[in-house]
Order: C-alpha cells, then sequence, then structure tokens
C-alpha cells in the first residue's frame, strides 16, 4: 500500500504538554530531569539560556527536520505517523500509515526522503512473526521505494538515520553507513569498525559526517556520490552515545550525546557542550527566525506525576520535545 500524507490533519490534544504546562517551566526541573546550566558559547548559546518544553507525550519523536514556516516534521514509529510540530507548539498528523518511520530527511527540492522500521521494535505487535523488510523511501512528492535490502540480496535490518544526498537519493546507517542513488543502487560507504547512528551532510555536501558513539567520523564526497578518506572529525570530549546531527549556517556541527549536545566548529575543533535536561537523540533548527534548536530527548512525565517509566522490552517510548534559543541559525540551504 502506498502511503498517503494528509497534510493538515490537526491532532487535538498533546496529552503531556497538558500535563507539563508551558512557557513557565523553563526554570523548573521536571521529574526524571536532570539539572543544566548552560554556559556562554560565543555566536552559538548565551550563558544562562534554558530548554523550553514544547511537545511530550508516550511515543517517540525521532529523526526531526525543520520546515519552511518554522515548524519541525518528526517520525512516529510505534504508530506508524508522520507528525508535525508547528512553531506555535500545534501538532499536525501527517500520515498515519507509514510501517514504523525512523528518520525523515527534506533535500533543498523539497523531495521527502524517510527509513521505514516495519515491524522490528520488539515492543510492537508480531514482533516475533514480522516479515515486512525495513526500506529507504520517498515520500513525497511521489511515494517511491528506493532500497529494501544490500546489494547482495540481504535484507537492510532495522534502519537508524538518513540524509538525503540531493539527488534524489539518500545515504543511511544501520550497523555502518551507506548510500542508496535515485536509481535504487546501495553502496558502502563504511562498514567496518563503525557504531553508526546519525548521519548528516556539510553545507555544501562535500564531506558526510557519521556518529560513532564516542567520536564524529568524516568522509569526502565526490560527484556520483561515492565516498573515500575516512578520519576523525571531531570527539565528544568524553561523552559517548553520538546520534542526531544538524548544522547551522556557518557550517558548525551540533552532535547529540548522552550528556547533551556537542558542537564543533566546520574544520572540526570541539566548541562546547550545551547540557540537556534529559538525553537528546535528534535535534534540527527550526522557529520562524531560525535560531531555535528543537532536541527531542528520552523520558517524560507520567500522568501520576513522576518519570514515565518504559515497559520492558519496549524501545524508546516516552519523549520530551524541548527547545533551545541560540544566537545562531539554521543552514537555510536545505532542512536537513
Amino acid at each position: 500500500m502506498i502511503p498517503t500524507l494528509l497534510y493538515g490533519a490537526l491532532r487535538p490534544a498533546l496529552i503531556c504538554v497538558a500535563l507539563l504546562g508551558s512557557g513557565s517551566l523553563l526554570a523548573q526541573s521536571l521529574p526524571g530531569e536532570r539539572p543544566t546550566r548552560i554556559e556562554a558559547l560565543p555566536g552559538i548559546v548565551a550563558e544562562g539560556a534554558h530548554w523550553e518544553v514544547v511537545w511530550a507525550d508516550f511515543e517517540t519523536a525521532d529523526g526531526i527536520v525543520g520546515t519552511a514556516d518554522g515548524g519541525i516534521l518528526f517520525a512516529q514509529e510505534q504508530t506508524d505517523s508522520l507528525r508535525k510540530l508547528d512553531a506555535s507548539g500545534r501538532e499536525f498528523l501527517l500520515a498515519d500509515d507509514l510501517p514504523g518511520p525512523g528518520a525523515i530527511s527534506v533535500d533543498a527540492e523539497g523531495r521527502m526522503f524517510a527509513v521505514l522500521r516495519t515491524c522490528t521494535d520488539p515492543g510492537k505487535p508480531f514482533f516475533q512473526s514480522c516479515a515486512k523488510l525495513t526500506r529507504v523511501v520517498q515520500l513525497a512528492p511521489v511515494y517511491r521505494e528506493l532500497a529494501t535490502g544490500f546489494a547482495d540480496g540481504r535484507p537492510l535490518g532495522r534502519l537508524n538515520d538518513l540524509i538525503a544526498d540531493g539527488k534524489g537519493g539518500a545515504y543511511f546507517t544501520v550497523g555502518g553507513a551507506f548510500h542508496v542513488s535515485a536509481a535504487g543502487k546501495v553502496s558502502v560507504v563504511e562498514d567496518q569498525n563503525l557504531r553508526s547512528n546519525g548521519i548528516l551532510l556539510s553545507r555544501d555536501g562535500r564531506t558526510l559526517y557519521v556518529t560513532n558513539d564516542t567520536v564524529v567520523l568524516a568522509f569526502d564526497v565526490a560527484e556520483d556520490g561515492s565516498t573515500s578518506n575516512r578520519r576523525d572529525f571531531v570527539t565528544l570530549d568524553g561523552d559517548n552515545g553520538g546520534d542526531g546531527m544538524a548544522i547551522d549556517a556557518e557550517g558548525r556541527l551540533f552532535i547529540t550525546g548522552n550528556k547533551g549536545v556537542h558542537v564543533a566548529s566546520a574544520a572540526g575543533d570541539y566548541l562546547g557542550l550545551i547540557p540537556t535536561p534529559r538525553r537528546p537523540i535528534t535535534l534540527a533548527f527550526a522557529g520562524p527566525e531560525g535560531n531555535l534548536l528543537y532536541a527531542p530527548s528520552m523520558g517524560a512525565v507520567g500522568p501520576d506525576g513522576k518519570a514515565w517509566v518504559t515497559p520492558e522490552g519496549v524501545r524508546n517510548t516516552a519523549m520530551t520535545i524541548y527547545r533551545l534559543t541560540t544566537a545562531t541559525k539554521r543552514f537555510a540551504g536545505r532542512p536537513k
């Protein structure tokens, strides 16, 4: 079945935001949060800035990307849906028949791509008997399946993240890092000694970044999309769990880790950490001025006012989206 994008379907209520409140929470700690004190990073964030809660739920908000009107799109694997949070905090349902979306990317031409994890989450019904192949797809303006397996016929497995290559294809991660062309040809970027998760391109598209737990790797990208010259780009200053990434207008790289958001210059110099109240797994710049950094993070407050406890065997449920006003702005060349 070809998924249908339902642009404009407003979800009437955000169950956790109703519980948590709104902007008054800027300087407060909620159950399950860790104390954060943000120190100034010149040109990036001001001393004493605060993360604001803008959304929370008992489902995921993963693989986010900014939208032209200042909102964000996010994938929600457990509900098989694609959702939008506009600049005012309203949530919209865009599609509700996608099999396990895990990450989204939109290129400069407006083509939207996603990784679909189907029923590979252990917390989903029929997990044990799941036979649906995971896949990399183009969702819009037309739906196309780009890949369901590697060149040798093996299925892709549980996909992580992706970034559109700007030519109708995408780079994606699943154990290693790979590329699928617009014609559906899958090639290897790197599949040795790599614990991959997040993946991103530089502003000019000539450098590919891949998180590798404690470090971000970089690869040179040729005109045909092939890659070479693996190297360490920046280390996460003693942190681990490198995950989603974003770039700003200056080409600086923002990387989520267990402690918060790490920032590196376009040259690979480590600039500092923006601590977060919870562990962030993805991030994007958005907002009307492009200066709001959104960071969906693990955990939320339950209906009893206590930290929500994820049921045994279930992945990634209960998340909170925070946003932070920064001194920098998004890279306008593409959303992600």
